[in-house]
This record gives C-alpha cells, structure tokens and sequence, in this order.
C-alpha cells in the first residue's frame, strides 16, 4: 500500500512541474503583450502630439499631382539643385550646415523627394524612370534652365538617368559620398518588413530612446536637432521610402553600364575609410576618369560627409567652380 502511495506521489511531480511553467510562460507572455501595447500606444499618442510640433520650411510644387518640398537659398547667379541620400528624413534640414556655406555665392535648391521631408507619399512605383521624371518635374516649376547637379548617396544612381535625359540642363555633377552604379552588393534583400514592424510598433522610436544622440557633437543647432528627429519618427519606413528600398536592386542593374558624359564636370567627395568596402574609393577614381575635368577629393568621416566636413566641401567645390570650364 505504501509503494502504491509513493508511486502516485512521483506522478504528480512532473505534473505540477508542467503547470508551473506554463503558469510563468503565461506570465512572460502576458507581460510581454502588455510591454508591447504599451509601446504601441505610447508611439501612437506621441506621433499625434510630434506631427504638430514640426515647423513648416521651404514651399511646395506640385508634381504629379502631389506637394514636393523645396527650398530655395541664396541668390547667386548659378544654381544649385540638391538631393538627398536615400531615407534621410529631412533632405533640408539634413543640409542645412552645407547649404549656409553655399548661399553667399550660390542660389541653392534643396528637393525634398515624394516620400521625404514634408512632402507627400507616393504609390507609384520608385524607378529610377519615375523619380528622376518626378525631380526633373519639380525643376520645371520652378523655371530652372541650367544648374549644378549635386546630392549624397543615392543621387550618384539617379544623377547618372538624369544627366543622360537632362544633359542640356546640367552644367556639373557633385557626389558627397555618392553611389557608383557599377558598385557590387546592391542585389541584396533587405528586411523591409521587419523594418517597418520596429517603426509601426514603437520599436524604433524606444530603441532610439535608449541610443546615443546621432546629432550629438554636430554643428546643428538644437531645434534643428529636434525637428530632425520629429520627422524621422514621421517619415522613416513609410511607404514610399520602403517601395524605394525594394525596386534598390533592380535601379542598380538596370544603370550598371551607364556612365556620365566626357565633357561634363564631375567633383566627387568620397569617403577614404570605408572599411565595409575596400574598393570604395577605386570605384569612385574609376568613375572620375570618364570626365575630362574630373577630380576626386578623398575624405575621412562618416558616409554622410557633409555633418562634419560641409566647411571642406564648400571650399573645394568653389574652387572647383572656378578652374573647370563650362559648356
């Protein structure tokens, strides 16, 4: 009898095991669903409450349809047309310490592309065709003729179909840190969906609570620090930008053979400690032999060279200016 008891003693055992760890799984789980709706909620309120403290700049042309964003500085007798890198939230704002170097001797036109900064989300596809088509739109309103193409990042892709369908219109090609059409490791898949669930969720806006200020030690003042960040939280991983990211293997292919014309002025500032990708600056010297008034400045920083070198590049590209010929 007293075998039976303690044999049904142990049988019991693994049971209350079982219940005990589902009973704090269950709590884990609830706690995480609870951890989770709060940073729902919290990001949902403080998007509401943030989209009111932006501060409006620059004025809008409509393109297509939509409102895109431009800022016009400066009243030189030569224009500058600047475009962003891809995703930066606020193209303008993002410029602004470059752009204060240039107005004195340049009027400068920063393009906040559809999707960008404050100007309207788009559904049409984001080609290489359509947003060259929809910047070179947005030029037209604004009456510019004859301009210096510059921009960072992206805009050595799109600079290259804009040249070759615009090449009448512009007088130079400047890349801060520009891309290379023919540069290697484009094809690859990025996790938009997961990028956007961080955003959606709250995710991004807590992890950038708890991240050091990416302005920090910059030149910028505050509140342009803090409107920066306002419209990151808005704009980052919409739609638009995430269409953008996924036809970003397909724009690379369709220009990996395409090259600027010979006569056309180009004045690259390349990034020199790229250690992700030693043939950075290679590919960048490669792409200035195929101008007959090319040159390359090397440059250590990040990839967005204009936060920290916008005095260097300022000088380099007036004085560029001056020694090159123009057609």
């Amino acid at each position: 009898m007293g075998e039976i008891v303690e044999i049904k003693q142990k049988e019991k055992k693994p049971g209350r095991k079982r219940k005990l760890l589902l009973k704090i799984g269950g709590s884990i789980l609830g706690a995480l669903v609870l951890f989770m709706g709060i940073v729902f909620v919290v990001n949902v309120i403080s998007n509401g409450m943030e989209k009111k403290q932006i501060d409006s700049y620059g004025q809008y042309v409509q393109v297509d349809g939509k409102k895109m964003n431009v800022s016009i500085q400066g009243d030189g007798e030569q224009t500058i047309v600047l475009l962003p890198g891809q995703g930066t939230p606020s193209p303008v704002l993002d410029f602004k310490l470059l752009i204060d170097q240039l107005t004195s001797d340049y009027k400068v036109v920063a393009i906040e592309p559809l999707g960008y900064g404050l100007s309207d989300r788009t559904e049409k596809e984001r080609t290489t065709e359509n947003i060259v088509s929809e910047i070179h739109e947005a030029v037209e309103q604004l009456g510019l003729k004859r301009y210096i193409l510059m921009g960072h990042s992206i805009t050595g892709l799109y600079g290259v179909s804009y040249v070759k369908q615009y090449p009448d219109e512009v007088m130079a090609f400047v890349g801060i840190d520009s891309s290379v059409p023919n540069q290697p490791g484009m094809d690859v898949k990025l996790p938009l969906k997961s990028m956007q669930f961080l955003q959606s969720s709250g995710l991004m806006r807590l992890l950038k609570k708890l991240s050091a200020d990416p302005y920090d030690a910059m030149d910028y003042d505050e509140h342009t620090k803090e409107q920066m960040n306002l419209i990151s939280n808005q704009v980052a991983t919409n739609s638009t930008l995430m269409n953008e990211l996924k036809n970003l293997g397909s724009n690379f292919k369709n220009a990996e053979h395409m090259i600027y014309p010979r006569e056309l002025p180009i004045l690259l500032f390349v990034q020199s400690n790229n250690d992700n990708n030693p043939k950075w600056l290679p590919l960048h010297e490669e792409q200035i032999k195929q101008s007959d008034q090319g040159k390359l400045v090397p440059m250590e920083g990040s990839h967005y060279l204009h936060h920290t070198k916008y005095k260097e590049i300022a000088e380099q590209f007036k004085e560029f200016m001056k020694q090159i010929q123009l057609k």
